[in-house]
């Protein structure tokens, strides 16, 4: 904030070159207060040394990649025509019983301009099926 007060910078747009600056020195030129290290280097050797809580992620059974844990989702009921509605799509979803709720997982790609639907049911994908981007509206 000091740097920005001095020269005059009142945009956020004028301040990321300046927060970008500062992040690199503070973390790659700047002996820390405290340990009295650079932060960048005692964080190779944390992590070369294998004493760091930062570990690989592996997403959770039953799912095989990480959209199917960070994705939007609902909980739809199976109809007696074995479909479900979603966001004015009428889905088809083979191999569940009727009337059973399956798990709904939304993927957005943004750069496909698509919504991927993952449907899950038992721990175990059922179906999938992609859209186009613009025929979901989804507000936060």
């Amino acid at each position: 904030m000091r740097t920005c007060a001095l020269e005059h910078i009142t945009t956020a747009q004028d301040a990321r070159p300046v927060l970008r600056e500062e992040l690199d020195r503070y973390n790659n030129r700047q002996v820390h207060s405290t340990t009295k290290e650079i932060p960048s280097l005692r964080f190779e050797r944390a992590q070369s040394a294998g004493n760091t809580l930062f570990r690989p992620f592996s997403p959770p059974k039953p799912y095989t990649c990480p959209e199917d844990v960070f994705c939007l989702r609902e909980t739809r009921r199976v109809s007696g025509y074995r479909r479900i509605s979603l966001f004015k799509h009428d889905i088809e979803v083979p191999n569940v019983q009727l009337y059973e709720e399956v798990e709904v997982h939304l993927i957005p790609d943004m750069l496909r301009q698509v919504m991927d639907i993952r449907i899950w049911w038992n721990d175990q994908m059922v179906h999938s099926v992609t859209y186009p981007l613009q025929e979901f509206h989804i507000h936060f």
